[in-house]
């Protein structure tokens, strides 16, 4: 029986035949027609290695990978049985890689029903892995946390831990320690889902039942603080934090440098939280103790220019650290990859949106949007999630230039990408009612 797609083949090999088809439009067939040879190719690859390889190799063209990846989930779509189990492990993958997650999506689930079929212990945890990752990276918690639970209540997987655990030999050990340590790090992914949906009492009992009698270690109060910060718990959080210190300063089991290493990461995320309370002042005396041992660490600069910006405070000296932490990156990426040609390393979208902002509110507004038009760019290229946080900037600073009709599209747009954490939602209302005051 002929499709439509049938019908346009032969109607296609007809016009070419009379000489009715531009020679651009055949090109572009032909292109499309080895693009899909090139994914069915993908279905005669066998063996671990080769497949790891060939997934590597797709994404060092990260443009031709994406036409990849959104023509194979065309095909799929037509026919979803098409691909076979290394096929839709590695389309996964690459999906992943060039965050296309809905394809990701797509692909990690048929690999899912595959693995099920095959009772294959690897590669549920591959296609569980991936889905987890899709579900939290495209700020869809609750389906993150739906397929976390999955993990934990599946026979198959536990089948396997019990029989390699009765096992004595060394490959055994190694496969059952593998197993576990993903177990654990789906656990720790389902608490922080859970506490992204704003319910942190509900991951806190998950942590506390997880740990037990260490439900008050360091590593339990790490977890906790984290919980609380996510879902908003703002004064329980920096609560947490503060005995994390505590208990890592008593613990004397722990070699000197990660014990700094440590406290470091729970200062860091108390400036962080500090600032959600409005604190300017606690947040700044932490990440200026940061930066007293690591001094062009670019992520402390950038951090405690946007704070002091963000409340019109040390607006020059906070122009000052944003630059640096701009050009201190530059060289640290540019020392991690001194292949790369100066034009080829773009300036991060984060940073960019912390310049634009501190600009602005020297009332620098043409050299704001110029810089915050560039962060918007640069954090698509990167293969981000548009924040609504730059985006909200960037209208900010069109209404200032007197561009109303654009500040109110760019809002719009930030409303289009606002995620489910409080925090973003917090902002999605602001952004509404900016919008409603410029109808």
């Amino acid at each position: 029986m002929r499709t439509l797609r049938t019908e346009f083949r032969w109607a296609t090999i007809a016009l070419t035949v009379l000489g009715c088809l531009s020679p651009a439009f055949v090109r572009a067939e032909e292109r499309g027609a080895n693009l899909r040879r090139q994914i069915l190719k993908l279905n005669e690859i066998t063996g671990k290695d080769p497949m790891s390889s060939e997934a590597k190799a797709l994404l060092k063209d990260k443009d031709a990978a994406k036409k990849l990846v959104s023509e194979a989930a065309r095909m799929a779509a037509d026919k979803p049985q098409l691909f076979t189990y290394n096929a839709t492990l590695i389309l996964g993958t690459v999906a992943s890689g060039v965050k296309n997650y809905g394809a990701a999506d797509t692909f990690y689930r048929g690999h899912l029903e595959q693995a099920k079929q095959l009772r294959s212990t690897q590669g549920l945890l591959a296609a569980y892995g991936g889905l987890i990752t899709s579900a939290y990276s495209n700020r869809k918690y609750a389906e993150a946390e739906k397929w976390c639970e999955e993990v934990r209540k599946s026979e198959i997987i536990a089948a396997t831990v019990e029989n390699l655990s009765l096992e004595k030999d060394e490959d055994a050990g190694k496969e059952l320690k593998t197993i576990q340590r993903f177990i654990s790090g789906v656990l720790e992914e389902q608490i922080m889902a859970i506490a992204q949906q704003g319910d942190a009492d509900r991951a806190v009992d998950i942590i506390d039942r997880l740990l037990k009698d260490k439900s008050d270690g360091w590593l339990a109060m790490d977890l906790k603080g984290r919980a609380y910060r996510v879902a908003g718990k703002y004064k329980e959080s920096v609560k947490a934090y503060k005995a994390e210190m505590e208990r890592l300063n008593e613990d004397n089991d722990l070699k000197k440098k990660d014990k700094e290493e440590l406290v470091n990461d729970v200062r860091y995320s108390l400036s962080g939280v500090y600032i959600e309370l409005g604190q300017v002042e606690k947040a700044a005396e932490h990440l200026k103790a940061l930066l007293a041992k690591s001094p062009d660490n670019p992520t402390y600069n950038n951090d405690l220019g946007y704070i002091w910006a963000d409340h019109d405070l040390n607006l020059s000296e906070a122009e000052k650290l944003i630059r640096k932490a701009i050009k201190d990156d530059r060289k640290q990426r540019q020392k991690a990859n001194p292949k790369a040609k100066p034009e080829e390393i773009k300036d991060r979208g984060a940073y960019l949106d912390s310049l634009g902002w501190v600009l602005y509110k020297q009332g620098l507004y043409s050299e704001a949007k110029k810089y915050l038009q560039q962060a918007v760019q640069n954090t698509i290229e990167e293969d981000e999630l548009e924040s609504i946080e730059i985006l909200d900037h960037l209208g900010d600073v069109l209404m200032a230039l007197g561009e109303k009709a654009e500040a109110v599209a760019v809002w719009k747009k930030g409303l289009a990408v606002a995620g489910e954490s409080k925090r973003e939602q917090k902002r999605k209302k602001e952004v509404q009612a900016k919008i409603k005051a410029n109808k």
